[in-house]
């Protein structure tokens, strides 16, 4: 029986930049849907259902940064940015409004590809070292369940993208021991920083992360900055273990 291909939509008002990619991507297994602004993405997003959403920011009719907001309402699809704009700020607001990743214009087809398989890849990975058998890691008032690939806060699922639950995953996986932001950069996405800002994905993911599942972000009790060094999750006790 054949598996069925990973559907990606592709949105750029750019017909040359649609037609390369449509081009490349199918061209390695992909099946690849395209759309021209952001009305006609969301539109699209509905009637496809994709698994995996390359995202333009400047569009006429709604922005990438509009229709991001969009889709998180009602999806926790995989979203990969494409931007020109220099500013890094411009860069990370795509990212705080719950994309998963960024690449700049221009950019590298090889390099978008490899972005797409890494996303896919940590999306349906299942089964990392350092989580029990059962899949389920209980903390404070959370409950999350690496099998299912969900968290609970008291009784109320959470819902986090992809991406933020590798993360949330990676950092379980030792709890008490800190991770430096390139080392959760090579992890859960897949390559290695070539530039500071690069490591931002990750600043960016984590607060996303903190205001989800802790009770005071601003003080954060469960994802604890390693100064110097990353992120660690609060080390979680043995069954039968004491607080020290």
């Amino acid at each position: 029986m054949e598996t069925q291909k990973e559907k990606i939509l592709v949105v750029d008002d750019e017909a040359s930049i649609r037609r390369i990619l449509e081009t490349r991507l199918s061209m390695i297994g992909y099946d690849v849907v395209t759309a021209a602004d952001g009305e006609d993405a969301i539109a699209t997003f509905h009637e496809t259902q994709p698994d995996l959403v390359v995202l333009d920011v400047m569009m006429p009719k709604l922005d990438g940064y509009g229709v991001c907001q969009e889709l998180r309402k009602e999806s926790d699809i995989p979203i990969i940015m494409l931007t020109a704009l220099g500013d890094v700020a411009d860069r990370i607001t795509g990212l705080e409004l719950g994309a998963d990743d960024y690449v700049v214009k221009p950019f590298s087809p090889k390099e978008l590809e490899a972005r797409i398989r890494s996303v896919l890849r940590r999306v349906d990975k299942t089964g990392v070292a350092g989580i029990p058998s059962s899949g389920v890691i209980s903390i404070n008032s959370i409950r999350i369940d690496t099998n299912k690939r969900q968290v609970y806060k008291g009784d109320q699922r959470i819902r986090l993208t992809g991406m933020e639950f590798s993360l949330l995953e990676l950092l379980v996986s030792k709890s008490g021991e800190p991770f430096s932001r390139s080392e959760i950069l090579q992890e859960v996405w897949g390559y290695t920083p070539e530039r500071h800002v690069d490591t931002r994905v990750v600043d960016v993911h984590v607060s996303r992360l903190r205001a989800k599942l802790e009770d005071d972000p601003s003080n954060p009790e469960l994802i604890l900055t390693a100064r110097g060094t990353g992120y660690l999750f609060q080390r979680i006790l043995e069954p039968g273990e004491k607080k020290k």
